[in-house]
């Protein structure tokens, strides 16, 4: 990763450029560090420790950031970077900033006359914990002191904080450390140092303005509260750490703190199947989605705002987990979500504050089946998984929540009024902006490759009863889907049919009846439909969630909540969906289209570099030239161009085909494409 993301003076100096693009450090606890390369923060959602009191939920940010200036006999340079309501730049330490990388985390390379100051910055991996040191090479200076004043918010990360006379200022000491606990019911703020020059004055730090969240139409505008200041003589030394923590640390274990994090994510690396440089650089960012949940792990969906989500974590999954080599891990995941499996459905959502799993999704149940194919493990299947399984179909087969049932040409039906059901769940007060009610073309093709997949466990496990069951509900699905769902005028598929009839919008949810495992088109009618989604969906980052030829399409994600949310899935690209569309294209076109592939990949390497450093963007703008919008780093995103990458672009090593199914994956060749299909 350091090859791909190291800027030089040139971008950092750039206050646009710097503060566009984002780092990001996890914990894998649901806890997160992130701000800007300039170093002024532009959203809310930017700190130095953002704890999970509750992982992977209850985020809250405790440390907001550090002030730090350099003191150069007597000389004052101040390294911070803010911008103050109403759009003041103050102080603009970026001026000072010669260089950023990604080393393997974030790095600051700063120039002040002839002394450089080289700060980096991680979190500890399972602690809400983050470690920030500072290098410094001196030169002719005679005497050169390091300030730092740490800012603390201590709210919802979702909030911001204003100035209050609630806050408890009063300042614990020990043996290098202090401590603040403004707020009962929040946990204590430890900071480790090792210097004996305290600065115990508090104040405020007022109107601190947020530009993303302004364009966003929320709340852009905070108060932080500084409890203390510290000065580090650097004359005789030339290193500072701090260590930030919900827990009291001794500094000392800020240096095995730093090795050992390295050791980790150099192991991380270690299990990829590749050494291509966009497979590695995939790698490294899939392991900030994993965290933990209870005794098992979980998939976060993004950062910094979203948490476990159902649906996201069954699409995720094979990239995240299986295609890194952590076959512990999906089979965690997958353990922890079949433990709340409720009337043949998966949780949607769990709320942040702990109430019950939210279950209002149609595909995260069905998403279930292919995560479990993708293990291939049959013991594990067997013993823990298919029962669930089982259950779901039946639940699908009788009925369950919102009108969730198969009907009598064998396909699913899905929908009550005023609830949004499928990915495209955009939903603005009452009105549901895509409802989609009826039966959607990815919901077909997931409910058959869902059947395929029990055919095939059951005929495994010995149950052919069971898996003839499967084997004709699939055939009665495919029946009605061919008769029902092909679109001659557009060459296409229909994205929805219901008792109103047929609609035709140009969506990307077809391409999943390509993708899938096992599909129900024909050679001539994929060519087709992949050629009309190549046409009016592809762009260099993804597909468009709606033709630009609908009169409904809206080209731009932005504006405030309304205006963003309208835009959603009407015309906006979804990174994850390249993932179905690089598979179904070389299912359709063999090795010319395996070489196409890998270009549209690398494609998204100039991206790795811009937005979230390292990871790749929830959404971009349906037009040219597609800005990056929403969150900075999105898990199916991610993990959906990993999966193409190693099982469609890259190649499948031996040790990765062993325990991940691809050898099933035969019926994906082009060669075999008509007999299975």
């Amino acid at each position: 990763m350091a090859s791909l993301i190291d800027f030089s003076a040139d971008t950092c100096t750039d206050l646009e450029a710097a503060s566009r693009r984002e780092w990001l450090e996890t914990n894998g606890l649901g806890g997160f560090a992130c701000g800007t390369v300039a170093g002024l923060h532009t959203r809310r959602y930017h700190g130095l420790l953002t704890a999970a009191l509750h992982p992977p939920v209850g985020r809250h940010v405790l440390l907001s950031k550090l002030e730090e200036t350099m003191v150069l006999n007597g000389r004052r340079f101040e390294l911070s970077a803010n911008r103050y309501s109403p759009d003041v730049i103050h102080p603009a330490g970026y001026q000072y900033l010669r260089r950023f990388r990604l080393d393997p985390f974030p790095v600051f390379h700063f120039v002040v006359e002839d002394v450089e100051i080289e700060k980096s910055l991680f979190m500890v991996h399972g602690q809400n914990t983050t470690v920030v040191q500072y290098l410094v090479r001196a030169a002719s200076a005679d005497s050169v002191r390091l300030e730092v004043r740490p800012l603390i918010a201590f709210r919802d990360y979702h909030a911001t904080t204003h100035e209050n006379g609630a806050l408890n200022p009063a300042v614990e000491t020990g043996a290098n450390w202090l401590s603040v606990t403004p707020y009962s019911g929040l946990p204590s703020l430890y900071l480790a140092h090792d210097t004996a020059e305290v600065d115990r004055a508090g104040y405020w730090y007022r109107n601190f303005e947020y530009a993303v969240e302004r364009e966003r139409g929320l709340d852009a505008v905070e108060d932080l509260y500084s409890p203390f200041g510290l000065s580090f003589s650097l004359n005789g030394r030339n290193q500072v750490s701090l260590i930030a923590s919900t827990e009291p640390h001794e500094i000392g274990e800020a240096g095995p703190y730093r090795q050992a994090e390295i050791a980790r994510r150099n192991a991380v690396l270690a299990k990829s199947f590749s050494d291509d440089e966009l497979v590695a650089a995939l790698t490294a960012a899939a392991d900030q989605f994993l965290a933990a949940r209870g005794d098992g792990q979980t998939i976060l969906a993004g950062y910094p705002w979203f948490s476990d989500w159902g649906r996201d974590t069954m699409i995720a999954l094979p990239g995240l987990a299986l295609a890194t080599g952590r076959q512990d891990a999906a089979k965690s995941i997958l353990r922890e979500f079949a433990r709340h499996v409720d009337r043949g459905m998966l949780p949607n959502r769990f709320p942040d504050a702990g109430e019950a799993p939210e279950y209002n999704t149609v595909d995260a149940a069905l998403w279930f089946f292919e995560a479990a194919r993708a293990v291939n493990d049959p013991e594990f299947v067997q013993q823990e998984l298919y029962a669930v399984l089982e259950s779901i179909v039946e639940w699908h087969v009788r009925g369950t929540r919102y009108g969730i049932r198969m009907d009598d040409d064998g396909l699913l039906v899905a929908g009550e009024a005023g609830v949004q059901l499928t990915w495209m769940d955009a939903k603005i007060g009452d009105w549901v902006v895509t409802p989609r009610h009826g039966k959607p073309v990815e919901i077909q093709a997931l409910w058959y490759n869902a059947l395929r997949i029990m055919e095939r466990f059951a005929r495994s496990f010995g149950d052919p009863a069971a898996a003839d069951r499967y084997g004709e509900r699939a055939v009665l699905a495919r029946r009605g889907f061919q008769r029902l769902f092909w679109n001659e005028d557009r060459g296409c598929l229909y994205d929805v049919v219901s008792d109103g009839g047929p609609d035709a919008s140009v969506r990307p949810n077809q391409i999943l009846a390509l993708s899938l495992t096992y599909t129900m088109l024909g050679a001539e009618k994929s060519r087709r439909v992949l050629e009309t989604v190549e046409r009016e969906l592809l762009t260099p980052y993804g597909l468009r969630s709606l033709s630009p030829s609908d009169p409904r399409y809206q080209g731009r994600y932005t504006g405030g909540p309304w205006e963003r949310d309208a835009a959603y899935h009407q015309g906006t690209v979804w990174a994850w969906l390249m993932g179905p569309f690089l598979s179904a294209y070389v299912r359709v076109h063999g090795e010319p289209g395996r070489v196409q592939a890998r270009e549209w990949l690398n494609g998204f390497r100039a991206h790795l570099t811009d937005a979230g450093l390292g990871q790749v963007s929830e959404i971009f703008d349906g037009d040219f030239p597609f800005c990056p919008r929403g969150c900075i780093a999105q898990a199916w995103s991610v993990a959906e161009l990993l999966r193409t990458a190693m099982e469609d672009v890259v190649g499948t090593p031996a040790g990765f085909r062993e325990f991940t199914g691809f050898e099933e994956n035969a019926a994906r060749s082009p060669e075999s494409f008509a007999a299975h299909s």
